[in-house]
């Protein structure tokens, strides 16, 4: 099994930024070819979701959807005036699991891994455990 640690910087409030390159470079270098990819956000206001990657207006959609559902005020009790991160982020999970195949992650044509920052802007972590072969 092999670990990696990788930092980001997130610049808004709401916010998914695509991880796939850094998630495909930790497979490169674990060189397993066959096994699985354990992507985790150790986080309680931020999480980790697979969707499209190729038209941006599909996280613009995914954002603007989940505002609409769980908006930033709606008379929480949490002191720290953040439930509604909390609870994006129990809605987005904090960890997702890729197969490898032939030392590469199978993910569909349009997928990406993405980072779900929803109480930032924020230095933040995710890891990346992969085991196979």
């Amino acid at each position: 099994m092999k670990k990696f640690t990788f930092d980001i910087r997130t610049n808004a409030r709401s916010e998914m930024v695509n991880i796939t390159e850094k998630v495909r470079q930790a497979v490169r270098e674990s060189g397993v070819t066959e096994g699985t990819c354990t992507v985790f956000v150790p986080h309680t206001t931020a999480g980790v979701t697979i969707n499209e990657n190729a038209d941006p207006d599909v996280v613009r959609d995914i954002l603007t959807e989940l505002d609409r559902i769980v908006p930033w005020e709606d008379g929480y009790r949490h002191y720290e005036g953040n439930s509604a991160a909390h609870i994006k982020s129990s809605m987005m999970g904090s960890a997702q699991q890729i197969i490898i195949e032939d030392g590469k992650l199978v993910l569909g044509t349009w997928q990406g891994i993405y980072f779900c920052e929803f109480d930032g802007p924020r230095n933040r972590k995710f890891f990346v455990k992969i085991s196979g072969d």
